[in-house]
């Protein structure tokens, strides 16, 4: 018992029971990064508006992430940017072709449009990359990736991204 109540007396004194600094706790940007690039590979751009827009769509439908009442459907041409959205949505919102509950359609690149539903309410919400931010991110260099992902983090919806009607 003198062992344990020593060996307890020891690890206080040496800090033990403190808890960890703030400091150490990633940020809530770093959190979203690291989802993103879970998903995706790497934390672009196109797939952090992805993110944004799922995150917002979750949001506006009342669902939470992972809900299998939730059906997105990304519509963009099959080339790499536009298809990184989907990666961001799916981060987002847990949505994946596995669960069919993610499904991507061709469409051309003045159609980019991302469509999320509640299936059990029949809301729906349409979101498509603002053209701001296409002007803006469009082609971005790849070792510039990175910092213009965490960019986007930091902007407001209305400058990424905007509703428009569900077609």
């Amino acid at each position: 018992m003198r062992r344990l109540a020593a060996a307890l007396c020891l690890l206080f004194a040496l800090g033990c029971d403190r808890a960890p600094s703030p400091a150490a706790a990633p940020s809530p940007d770093d959190v979203a990064l690291r989802e993103v690039a879970a998903v995706h590979g790497g934390a672009g751009p196109w797939a952090v508006l992805g993110y944004r827009m799922g995150r917002y769509a979750l949001g506006e439908l009342g669902l939470s992430r992972h809900s299998f009442q939730l059906e997105v459907v990304h519509r963009s041409p099959r080339a790499v940017q536009f298809t990184c959205i989907a990666d961001g949505a799916s981060a987002a919102t847990g949505a994946s072709s596995g669960k069919l509950n993610l499904t991507l359609e061709p469409a051309d690149e003045a159609s980019v449009v991302t469509l999320y539903k509640n299936k059990q309410s029949g809301k729906e919400l349409a979101l498509r990359p603002a053209a701001a931010f296409v002007t803006r991110f469009k082609d971005v260099p790849r070792e510039r990736l990175a910092e213009a992902g965490r960019q986007v983090l930091a902007l407001p919806d209305a400058e990424l991204f905007e509703a428009v009607p569900a077609r």
